[in-house]
């Protein structure tokens, strides 16, 4: 099988398992009080310019969730795309940390939000008792079609957000792949846009079992942010199970993902093999290639045969709608894209 599912099949990436394994060395405090998750916010905060909280969980849903159960009460909304991740592959787990916020969607190409959408969305919340209340715009940074905000984007939707009141969340699965194809700094997209929070993924890029929350805690944060969001997380997180008590490996995996500098290499071999595949595709692309997923009309027929040539791939959208999902990893062997891409251009 060619792996082409998704950035989660992937192996855990060389640096990432080295920390591990060094970390791995006697007896160290649990529960966060060990020697790596000490250097996260300073570590952490140099990658991004900025002064920051961090905090690891073992999941994206994990990560999601929490932050926005930090940033929305229950009589909240989290505004976001139709196809973002917390909309559709989180079971619920955003509506449930947040005891029963809701999750309120907005359309547009590419699972991008447009300022139109947004003000048009927000246009029809009204500011009485009978109704829930906008209180978090959650963004994801590149979006379930392979897109990217640009930072102008991202700080002309944040700003409509702030001026309501509200937080700005950003759901950084592929955060990596998306600074990479910006070819900015990750402030750029971040802080200095006007994003409150971030769940910064480490899983789909090379590591292993942690994600980060990270809480930027000066910059260009909405006047609405709470000032105990912090120490509120802390409390959320113990409840919830994700503070683990051997916490140095998780530690472990996002220091080394961020002092190796694999996330920006891994980011760049995904993107590019991800290029290429866009190339073969040509004119059956349905989306541009921006980051490392690649969508192609393919037909029911032609996914079929690729599936059993030995091609792992999800078939995208509503059933029998002829649309294929490529998904590269940080792993994924130029023979492998070789052979797709000649599969590709046979028709």
């Amino acid at each position: 099988m060619r792996y082409f599912k998704s950035d989660n099949t992937a192996a855990v990436c060389p640096p990432v398992l080295a920390a591990l394994i060094a970390a791995n060395q006697g007896a160290s405090l649990a529960y966060g009080a060990d020697d790596w998750t000490a250097r996260l916010d300073t570590v952490v905060g140099e990658f991004f310019g900025a002064s920051v909280r961090v905090f690891t969980v073992l999941s994206g849903t994990a990560a999601n969730s929490l932050a926005l159960a930090t940033l929305c009460p229950p009589w909240g909304t989290v505004l976001t795309h139709r196809e973002a991740h917390i909309e559709r592959d989180e079971c619920g787990a955003p509506e449930f940390f947040t005891s029963g916020a809701k999750i309120s969607v907005i359309e547009g190409p590419y699972a991008k939000i447009s300022p139109t959408a947004l003000r048009e969305r927000l246009a029809w919340f009204e500011p009485h008792v009978h109704g829930v209340q906008p209180k978090v715009l959650s963004l994801t940074q590149a979006t379930e079609r392979g897109a990217v905000y640009t930072p102008a984007e991202i700080a002309t939707l944040a700003e409509i957000a702030h001026a309501r009141g509200m937080s700005v969340h950003m759901d950084g699965a592929r955060f990596a792949n998306a600074v990479v194809a910006l070819g900015c700094q990750p402030a750029d997209v971040t802080w200095r846009a006007g994003v409150d929070a971030l769940s910064l993924g480490v899983i789909k890029n090379g590591g292993m079992n942690a994600e980060a929350v990270v809480f930027f805690t000066d910059g260009a944060a909405a006047p609405a942010f709470p000032t105990d969001a912090v120490s509120e997380f802390e409390f959320r997180r113990k409840r919830a199970g994700h503070l683990v008590c051997k916490g140095r490996y998780m530690a472990a995996q996002v220091l080394a993902y961020i002092e190796s500098g694999v996330w920006r290499r891994n980011a760049e071999h995904a993107n590019r093999l991800a290029r290429q595949i866009g190339v073969a595709a040509g004119a059956r692309l349905t989306a541009p290639v921006e980051t490392n997923q690649v969508f192609v009309k393919l037909g029911s027929k032609r996914i079929a045969e690729l599936l059993e040539a030995g091609f792992g791939f999800y078939p995208w959208a509503p059933e029998n709608a002829g649309e294929a999902r490529f998904v590269v990893s940080w792993d994924t062997a130029t023979e492998d894209i070789d052979a797709l891409c000649a599969a590709l251009a046979t028709n």
